[in-house]
């Protein structure tokens, strides 16, 4: 079919055991050469790394930098940018860049060519795989238990299935850029919108720009203040908003909303399905934990469980979880389901993986452990977070981040800080008493005031402002909501 012939590899012949296709590769390399827009049909599939021999991963490197770059990459074009390569020096130089074009193959080949060449590396790596695996195993002085392996091992091979490789090592800047670009791309077709999921809360998404893949979020308050309520509004709007379909690289998943985890260690599954119920159905959640509902409420909490049936969000309650095991779970759930955004309640109730000298380490363990796990499965990642008492002590109430429990980890290590706080919650703590007359209709405008009102304060955030949002907030049903402004209400007045 063509006269290029196999490549002898430096590392001798023992390496013929590992599956590879030199002949696939270079004929699949000569079709780009001759045909730039054969790239765009491997793009998708085929990576620098997937190639057996490194010279042709480096030609396919360039090549793509240049064709993305609407230049031509060609071999009289290649040659003066790999002059220096030794690797190429010893196959022959730019004789060999023309020889491959000169093994072409049609470019209605080129997928099937693709697709086998990166098996061919899947095949490499998992033979890889499991002779570490079996190693480690073999090796009686490692300190890590059976159990711990395994979890590694999984990891390592679910890095395998979703990427490709069991890890990541350096990436090009060429790499980098393009994922920049299609992350732009998906604000810039959302007409400017959202770079990242939305909440389903308007100000949060204007300050927030959505939640963001691998970033790890921190919401935090005081007891009483919805911590756990604007959680599971947030998780129960993305999950009620999921669309499947296709993506703008080709490949499947949420083009809105999309699949969420809750990982809930303090209330039961029963429990935070009841209060997302309670808000869907519009009925106190204190009256369906008695079953005190008129018809129409029931009638109400009946069609809204149905309609909530086909919602894509999965809870895991079982309490005192280690992080090394919430990253396994969310890895399953990914594996099996598909995962887009994951919570946790909340991170004080999560142990380490192994026990530490102090409570600031054990709780540094667990937010890298919670920001690995955002990286990795490259989700946003909403962990609650519990603040300590001394905002009871200061006139202001608002929080802030030094209130943070075991703060120094938590405010290093996440990428956005967000605090929950109801004024409303304090002033009603402060009634006067009914003879003092002044004060009690000071304090009853107060309450007017602040009465359906709730603001979440960003404290940190890494990739964009930090300030304070308004929302509404109805007690009844435990649910967070959009403030309407004074120039949004009556008939689209002004």
């Amino acid at each position: 079919m063509n006269d290029a012939t196999p490549i002898k590899n430096a590392e001798g012949p023992e390496t013929g055991a590992m599956p590879h296709n030199i002949e696939a590769e270079q004929q699949l390399l000569g079709a780009i050469l001759t045909n730039n827009e054969t790239y765009d049909r491997v793009a998708q599939i085929l990576r620098p790394e997937h190639f057996y021999e490194p010279v042709h991963g480096r030609i396919f490197e360039e090549a793509a930098r240049r064709i993305t770059a609407n230049m031509l990459a060609s071999p009289v074009t290649l040659k003066a940018y790999l002059a220096d390569d030794e690797g190429l020096k010893e196959l022959g130089g730019a004789a060999y860049l023309a020889r491959l074009a000169g093994a072409a193959i049609s470019s209605f080949a080129a997928q099937d060519y693709a697709q086998m060449i990166y098996e061919m590396h899947l095949r490499r790596e998992l033979m890889q795989l499991g002779t570490e695996i079996s190693s480690t195993a073999a090796r009686m002085a490692d300190t890590g238990t059976p159990s711990e392996q395994i979890v590694e091992a999984e990891q390592a091979l679910y890095k395998l299935a979703e990427t490709g490789q069991t890890s990541k090592g350096f990436q090009s800047f060429l790499n980098a850029v393009t994922d920049a670009v299609k992350v732009a791309n998906a604000a810039y077709q959302r007409d400017g919108g959202l770079a990242g999921t939305s909440t389903g809360l308007t100000d949060l998404d204007k300050k927030l720009g959505g939640l963001h893949r691998s970033d790890l979020l921190i919401l935090a308050g005081r007891p009483s203040m919805g911590k756990t309520s604007l959680a599971t509004n947030i998780a129960f709007n993305i999950a009620k908003a999921y669309k499947k379909g296709k993506l703008p690289d080709g490949g499947d998943g949420a083009i809105n909303g999309g699949v969420v985890g809750f990982f809930s260690l303090e209330m039961s599954a029963e429990q935070l399905a009841a209060r997302i119920l309670s808000e869907a159905s519009e009925v106190p959640s204190e009256q369906i934990r008695r079953g005190d509902m008129t018809e129409g409420e029931f009638r109400r909490f009946v069609e809204a469980a149905k309609a909530l049936e086909a919602c894509p969000l999965f809870i895991d309650d079982t309490p005192a979880l280690p992080i090394s095991q919430v990253a396994a779970r969310a890895r399953r759930l990914k594996r099996m389901h598909g995962l887009d955004v994951l919570f946790v309640d909340y991170l004080q109730l999560l142990r380490p993986a192994t026990a530490k000298d102090s409570r600031v380490n054990e709780v540094s363990e667990i937010t890298q452990g919670l920001k690995a796990i955002a990286k990795e499965l490259d989700i946003p990642v909403v962990a609650l977070s519990q603040l300590s008492r001394q905002v009871e002590s200061r006139d202001d109430k608002r929080p802030q981040l030094s209130d943070l429990r075991e703060s120094g980890s938590i405010e290093q290590d996440a990428d956005v800080v967000m605090f929950v706080f109801r004024e409303e919650y304090y002033a009603e703590r402060e009634k006067p008493s009914d003879d003092k007359l002044d004060a009690m209709a000071e304090w009853q405008d107060r309450m007017e005031r602040l009465h359906g009102r709730a603001e979440v304060i960003i404290g940190k955030q890494r990739h964009g402002p930090i300030g304070n949002v308004e929302l509404s907030f109805e007690g009844r049903f435990t649910r967070f909501g959009n403030l309407v402004k004074p120039w949004q209400q009556g008939d689209g007045g002004f």
